[in-house]
């Protein structure tokens, strides 16, 4: 008789322990998945929600506070645009983005406004909303990969491109001009607005986005400069920072970097993701643990069960010429096949799991994830040898004669 036939038949001989063991590590494994499942789709999904926002780090002049900055009253203050190639010339990981601003009150027909000054890849990079209104080039990038900020400060284009529905850059006589100031003025693309005493062409409207930006006209960082007639000079650096090196102290480096600047984060936003990163990540150990436990010993005690049962039929077959390798063997892939059927089983109940309790639970979307099935099954697998192992070697080492003249 073949080795796999003989452990096929020997695996139903105790079919209720069998099943006891096969749903520990199911369940188990199962609970892992299901989770770890939700917790990638609601990384993306925060991910996204903080990519939307915009900035979450946010280089501001010693004396100006956050509330000062979101409430655009922010204009006397300033410090070098050098800190900017500081932070691009630096090794900090995590820095995504980074976006520098100069802003300053403007009238314009009688009306107050704030003039800013950006470097427009740079900014449309880092303004979701803005790209969602298709007239901005947007490259998509990755946690911890700036964008090409060195670029952005050549000097400005001095000739105005050639467009047709997308814009990547701001010539020296171009604005953009937010969703309020438009409604206030009546512009509309391709009209002329005077701004301190120097025609600009309006080559875009901004879609209304509820924040501070709806009240502003944007213009390429160094043009602003000129009009104000000051040295290279900025009062705010946004920068879209992965959350991940925040939580390893991204915003402690750069008040090192930057000391003569203030740091601060969006830290209500960050600390939620964080926080929920961190619980998921330590739920998902404690099932692992709870499998380990659970299903190592439920594994160890159908196989010692299984050894002392048969320890005649185990004698007889040594007596017949099996050696104690094939003995061990026979253990070894008994064990094997158990975790792969609760592996791939595990992995199967935990993403349906995942996928109807996920908009439930978490409010997203979730997909199934093929890469959790090696995952799982490495998992399973590894218990059950690990946990047959004694056993194993017990039965191998059994001496037939005397478990023959046993009664």
């Amino acid at each position: 008789m073949r080795l796999r036939k003989l452990v096929w038949r020997e695996m139903f001989e105790r079919k209720n322990q069998l099943a006891t063991s096969f749903v520990a590590i199911l369940l188990g494994i199962a609970a892992v998945v299901s989770i770890k499942n939700i917790t990638f789709y609601s990384q993306k999904a925060v991910a996204r929600e903080l990519d939307a926002l915009g900035a979450n780090i946010l280089v501001l002049p010693k004396s100006v506070s956050i509330q000062d900055y979101y409430s655009a009253d922010m204009q006397g203050e300033e410090f070098p645009e050098e800190y900017v190639m500081r932070l691009v010339m630096s090794d900090l990981q995590g820095l995504d983005n980074l976006s520098p601003k100069l802003s300053m009150p403007v009238e314009v027909q009688g009306r107050k406004f704030t003039l800013t000054g950006i470097l427009p890849k740079s900014e449309f990079q880092a303004k979701a909303m803005w790209a969602g209104a298709g007239i901005f080039t947007r490259p998509a990038e990755g946690c911890g990969e700036m964008g090409e900020v060195p670029d952005a400060f050549k000097p400005p284009v001095k000739e105005t491109l050639v467009r047709q529905t997308v814009i990547d850059d701001l010539g020296s006589s171009e604005v953009l001009v937010g969703a309020d100031v438009a409604s206030l003025l009546g512009v509309k693309a391709q009209d002329s607005v005077e701004v301190m005493g120097k025609q600009f062409t309006v080559i875009a409207l901004l879609p209304q986005t509820g924040t501070v930006d709806d009240s502003r006209i944007f213009a390429h960082l160094h043009t602003v400069q000129d009009l104000a007639g000051k040295e290279p000079v900025i009062n705010a650096i946004e920068i879209v920072g992965c959350c991940n090196e925040i939580s390893a102290g991204l915003v402690e480096k750069i008040n090192k970097l930057l000391p003569d600047a203030k740091v601060v984060t969006v830290q209500q936003v960050v600390q939620t993701q964080i926080n929920t990163n961190r619980m998921m990540s330590r739920l998902s150990m404690v099932f692992i643990g709870i499998i380990v436990l659970v299903g190592g010993a439920s594994i160890a005690n159908y196989m010692y069960a299984n050894v002392y049962e048969r320890r005649r039929e185990i004698g007889t077959l040594m007596a017949l010429g099996a050696g104690s390798s094939v003995i061990l063997k026979m253990f070894l892939l008994k064990a094997l096949l158990l975790g792969l059927v609760s592996g791939i089983s595990g992995y199967i109940l935990g993403t349906a799991l995942a996928v109807v309790l996920g908009p439930r639970l978490a409010g997203i979307p979730v997909m199934p994830m093929p890469m959790l099935v090696l995952w799982a099954v490495a998992l399973s697998v590894a218990i059950s040898l690990v946990a047959s192992c004694l056993p194993a070697r017990s039965a191998a080492r059994l001496d037939p004669c005397a478990t023959l003249q046993e009664q």
